[in-house]
């Protein structure tokens, strides 16, 4: 199933809004065409909510089992690298390999972990498919796009309209508010500021924001800065999603947050390639590759793939139990 933004009127919504107030009705975004409408909203601190999935959607789910190869034969591929390399000039004369001829194919739809040690290309990788960085030599195509030789500007044009970048650091601005932060893609793309704020707003409630559209980077959470990336990733309608450890700044309770976050949209169709070195992490993807000393050594499918949804849910039952046992204990 190829990802279409323009298909996911209704979406998911993961966990309940904060408090008690009812999820935001005017949360739909049918017009907004560009953008899924699953939302996630962080639990209260005294009762973690149920992860919940809406009953309407507006195309079938992905279906948990790898990409077999029949499917992959009737589908364009989103990325195609062909014998890729980098190399560094380290002062006038060292010549440093980053990545040595890497080939790699990914699928509409699929969830890709890009593991390695420190120094194995695995980031080098990362930059260049998110034309961050342009190849030594081989070809890169992006949605039918032979994007490797493209000058800087045209490689920007296509960071904004193709690819959501979403980092350990989050990367806000610490002075913009989350809708400000959320709707600076739109700033580069041309979008009027009416039509930004209204959007970036939307997108803020889908991602169970709606009451923090003002509230800047350091009166946030970790998990909640991390939804606000999430939010500007998305708020251009992106063909690929890369998120570059995206949990590494986070505890393990929220990470499982973020990961339901990303396995929602993977189920809806949208393609992300994760890069970490965390291969717990990595469970959640659907195919894992790693790398090591620039080369692409191993590529395979995930066959017992960690479930967000339901850790999340095991964590509220935990919770709810002790809450249970402590008022058992104080009457």
């Amino acid at each position: 199933m190829e990802y279409d933004p323009n298909s996911l009127q209704n979406g998911r919504q993961l966990m309940p809004p904060e408090g008690n107030a009812p999820p935001d009705a005017s949360s739909s975004i049918a017009d907004l065409p560009t953008q899924p409408t699953w939302a996630v909203t962080k639990p209260s601190a005294t009762r973690p909510g149920v992860i919940q999935v809406s009953q309407q959607v507006t195309q079938p789910q992905q279906s948990t089992q790898p990409m077999s190869q029949e499917e992959r034969a009737r589908q364009k591929p989103v990325i195609v690298v062909r014998d890729l390399t980098k190399t560094y000039l380290i002062g006038n004369k060292t010549l440093v390999p980053a990545l040595r001829g890497v080939s790699l194919e990914v699928y509409p739809g699929e969830f890709v972990a890009v593991l390695g040690p420190s120094g194995s290309g695995k980031s080098t990788f990362m930059n260049l498919i998110g034309c961050l960085d342009r190849p030594t030599s081989g070809e890169y195509w992006l949605a039918g796009k032979l994007v490797s030789k493209l000058s800087s500007d045209e490689l920007a044009s296509i960071r904004n309209q193709l690819i959501g970048f979403v980092f350990q650091g989050f990367n806000l601005l610490s002075r913009a508010t989350a809708i400000k932060n959320v709707a600076l893609p739109m700033i580069y793309a041309g979008v009027p500021s009416a039509e930004r704020d209204r959007r970036a707003a939307r997108m803020l409630a889908l991602v169970g924001l709606g009451g923090r559209l003002h509230h800047k980077p350091s009166e946030l959470s970790g998990g909640q800065q991390q939804r606000v990336a999430i939010a500007r990733a998305l708020v251009n309608g992106p063909s690929l999603l890369l998120a570059d450890e995206p949990t590494g700044n986070l505890d393990s309770r929220t990470s499982i947050e973020i990961m339901a976050v990303l396995q929602a949209l993977n189920d809806q169709g949208l393609t992300i390639v994760l890069v970490t070195h965390d291969l717990k992490i990595a469970d959640y993807a659907r195919r894992q590759v790693s790398f090591l000393d620039g080369k692409l050594v191993r590529d395979e499918p995930v066959l017992k793939r960690r479930v967000a949804q339901d850790e999340w849910s095991a964590l509220v039952a935990q919770t709810a139990e002790g809450n249970g046992q402590n008022k058992g204990g104080t009457q």
